[in-house]
């Protein structure tokens, strides 16, 4: 019999539920297709899903046609790209995650106080690309306490710090305590002020490392937030899988283990999860444990234009 313990949380975050619900009462609101720029959440089931109902997933605003319905991802987008779209007069509905719009807004306030701004994030990620183009200003990108050490700043520069959401407080920790040590005017936004839910998800790794001798982490190879989580496996001494679904188990992975870590990263769903287990059954006797955790009952508002529910044709 091997035990599967499930992380708690685990899997879709609010901010995350909101854009892809923004996506689906947009097709019902205006039909297809509606057009988002870059992946909604970095999940391909979710992609597909949504591609099945009529959305079509583009990269850049110019591939979008005149007057169609546009919807900006969960990660943000540049100034450059709202310009772009306004220029066109393209009716656009923002799925920017409410945290990621919170640290734009945080970058730009530290701005025009005269700061020079210091990101912590992944180069490339369109987050970080997106609060980049955001707060109208130099921004200084760094992941790393070594990135700090080669700032050309001078040291009496007044600097503020802003973070990627799906950076934890103990991923940045070290990043934040080496700027306060090297320079002399450093601000920032407060702990809490991370994002809720990277942050749990992470210390519901942490906790499934203490009675697993295997993780398994079902999101997407390009989900910053699930790597993470495959990487504190790794980091606890564990042998770490990232799996997009169930057709990535290894049944090797398994062999003489007796107990197994599953979570999912915050844009997996939760069917991926049960797709997981079932594999994983028939494989070998499983019994499931709940671990304990933070119940998350966040929700956010969406958008003005699609809060009223599109009434049901009546018989």
């Amino acid at each position: 019999m091997v035990k599967v313990y499930l992380a708690q949380p685990r899997g879709f975050c609010a901010g995350v539920v909101r854009a892809i619900d923004i996506v689906d009462r947009a097709l019902v609101k205006f039909g297809q297709p509606v057009y988002v720029r870059h992946e909604i959440v970095h999940n391909r089931h979710v992609v597909d899903t949504l591609k099945r109902k009529g959305a079509i997933f583009v990269e850049d605003v110019s591939e979008i046609p005149d007057n169609a319905v546009t919807v900006f991802s969960a990660h943000g987008v540049a100034q450059s790209v709202v310009k772009e779209a306004a220029a066109r007069k393209l009716p656009v509905i923002d799925a920017t995650c409410p945290l990621v719009s919170k640290v734009h807004m945080q970058g730009k306030r530290y701005v025009s106080r005269g700061r020079t701004l210091v990101l912590i994030g992944h180069a490339g990620h369109p987050e970080v690309e997106g609060t980049m183009g955001q707060v109208g200003g130099p921004v200084h990108l760094i992941s790393s306490e070594a990135d700090v050490l080669s700032l050309d700043v001078p040291l009496d520069t007044p600097l503020a710090y802003v973070t990627q959401t799906t950076l934890s407080v103990d991923d940045t920790k070290g990043v934040i305590a080496a700027l306060q040590a090297r320079f002399t005017d450093v601000v920032g936004p407060d702990t809490a002020d991370i994002c809720y839910a990277t942050q749990h998800r992470q210390t519901a790794v942490r906790d499934l490392c203490k009675v697993a001798e295997l993780i398994l982490v079902v999101g997407a190879q390009n989900s910053s937030n699930s790597n993470r989580l495959r990487e504190i496996g790794v980091e606890e001494g564990l042998p770490s899988y990232l799996i997009a679904d169930a057709s990535d188990l290894d049944p090797t992975w398994i062999d003489g283990v007796k107990a197994i870590g599953l979570t999912a990263g915050a844009s997996a769903p939760e069917a991926l999860v049960v797709e997981v287990i079932e594999a994983l059954r028939q494989l070998t006797d499983v019994d499931v444990i709940q671990m304990d955790g933070v119940e998350e009952n966040i929700e956010f508002r969406l958008p003005a234009a699609l809060r009223e529910r599109v009434a049901e044709p009546t018989t």
